[in-house]
């Protein structure tokens, strides 16, 4: 039985053997077979990486092959460049270098003409100077004197020939000088279509309904007093239906009474302290419309470069007349007149505007002066800067002072010719208006006086003190006085009645 294991032991260790040989061998050939395939593998992939460099490289190649040929082509390019520029730098020496030996052959050319013509210059002095002395033998004269007698022949024919010169001018400006001057004055008035417009000194406003008039007076009449005392106005109330009128020499004040009226009635709310404030804050729009039309004026006549002041003048000349003309468009009109005969005279036109415009700035002073309206102004223009001659033509206008340039006759003709027109102006209104504004001046001398209103045509006027410096007895011995120098001092009909208010007011404010 121990053998029987033993062998069986053997067989066992025999078999074992034989498989692990069979196994060892199997593995093996698996094992050359794998790094065959391997191998095979590394060999088809060495190769295609070989390939895929040598494609690289050749592109590679191929890229710099054609920047090498586009780089030959660009320096191919300048070199051909730079030849033709060679080629035309050498033909522009060649033509330099031609006009070069043809100027050389002109210089010499004219050297070789000046000196025959010095030598036949010195032929002809030598001729000159032997007829020369050939002529002085026979007429028994010497050069000098021979053209000394030339001269004072000349000169006594020319001084002939210029008086008769003269004569004729003379004779011809005489027979047309007058026909000239009436065509272009025609002319300069029919090219100006101008109206002129009259002022009144009443202004009528029209009401809706006869029950505004109660609420306009007031109770006791408080309400319209209170208005005239605020604008100097004199209100008439009557029977005429839906009007009152409005009634003032100085149009200024009439407007701003107008507007205050018309702001009262709409606003629905009158009383005393309503209407002070209502006519404070009109007469400030009025002063702010005076200055909208200074500017409007100016731009429509084309002037630029005016101080503001003289606009602000030139605005208020709307509410000013002359003789009954209105002062604005008596200005338009003779600064329009003085562009058009000024172009006729070959002048400068806008000058010639600019003074007419300017020309009665001094009928509205904003302070009454002592000097002629035409000075006034001159000396106005003077203040803001206006050029010599402008000042000149202004003031002399009505010959107060010497004419020292072409502009003054011009705007004189123009403003004889505007104020000229037929119905231009009124003399009789100009002298009523002058005397209300005296009779104003005249109280307002007075110490204490604070404001003077000349009302009903000037058959009244009223004074208005201060409370503080003048108390209720001087009042009277100052309407007094005011009496008797307006008796003394001036020309008027009828009489005037001298109304001086003293009103005392106490203010004070809730805090």
């Amino acid at each position: 039985m121990v053998t029987t294991i033993a062998i069986a032991v053997v067989c066992f260790a025999i078999g074992a053997g034989l498989s692990y040989v069979f196994f060892k061998h199997g593995l093996k050939t698996k094992c050359d077979n794998i790094i065959k395939e391997a191998q095979t593998e590394a060999e088809v992939i060495k190769k295609n990486k070989l390939l895929e460099v040598k494609e690289k490289f050749l592109n590679k190649k191929a890229d710099l092959e054609k920047e090498v040929a586009l780089r030959n082509q660009k320096i191919q390019q300048a070199e051909n460049k730079l030849k033709q520029r060679e080629m035309v730098l050498n033909q522009k020496q060649e033509e330099v270098q031609r006009k070069r030996n043809e100027a050389e052959a002109i210089r010499e050319n004219l050297e070789a003409q000046i000196v025959i013509i010095d030598k036949k210059k010195e032929e002809l002095d030598k001729l000159h100077l032997q007829e020369r002395e050939k002529l002085e033998a026979l007429s028994g004269l010497s050069a000098e004197e021979a053209k000394e007698r030339l001269v004072e022949s000349l000169k006594e024919e020319a001084k002939t020939q210029a008086a008769s010169y003269i004569n004729d001018i003379m004779d011809d400006a005489k027979m047309t000088a007058n026909k000239e001057a009436k065509r272009i004055v025609i002319q300069s008035i029919q090219r100006v279509a101008t109206e002129t417009a009259i002022e009144n000194s009443v202004t009528v406003f029209h009401i809706d309904s006869d029950e505004i008039k109660g609420r306009i007076i007031g109770r006791e009449g408080r309400n319209i007093r209170a208005l005239e005392a605020a604008t100097g106005v004199e209100i008439v109330v009557d029977d005429t239906p839906e009007a009152i009128v409005l009634s003032a020499f100085d149009p200024v004040r009439r407007e701003v009474a107008r507007l205050a009226l018309h702001q009262l009635v709409t606003d629905g709310r009158i009383h005393p302290a309503r209407i002070e404030e209502v006519v404070a804050k009109v007469r400030k729009q009025v002063e702010e419309e005076i200055i909208e039309t200074g500017k409007r004026t100016t731009i429509d006549l084309g002037i630029h470069g005016l101080h503001p002041e003289l606009i602000r003048i030139i605005g208020k000349m709307k509410y000013r007349s002359s003789y009954g003309q209105n002062l604005l468009q008596h200005a338009r009109e003779t600064a329009n007149l003085c562009a058009v005969m000024a172009s006729e005279l070959g002048l400068n036109p806008k000058k010639a505007k600019r003074a007419g415009l300017l020309h009665d700035i001094g009928k509205v002073p904003d302070e009454e002066s002592e000097l002629p309206h035409a000075l006034y102004g001159m000396k106005l223009a003077e203040k803001y800067k206006e050029k010599a001659d402008i000042c000149n033509a202004i003031g002399a206008h009505h010959d107060e002072v010497e004419m020292t340039s072409l502009l003054a006759p011009i705007v004189q003709v123009c403003d004889a010719i505007s104020g000229a027109r037929p119905g231009a102006r009124r003399e009789i209104v100009e002298a009523y208006i002058k005397r209300l504004n005296d009779l104003e001046q005249l109280a307002m001398s007075y110490p204490g006086v604070t404001k003077t209103y000349a009302i009903q045509a000037g058959r009244e006027l009223r004074v208005i003190v201060g409370a503080d410096k003048i108390d209720d007895k001087q009042t009277e011995s100052l309407s007094t006085e005011i009496a008797k120098k307006i008796q003394d001092e001036m020309t008027y009909p009828g009489q005037v009645k001298i109304t001086v208010i003293r009103e005392t007011r106490a203010v004070s404010f809730a805090k």
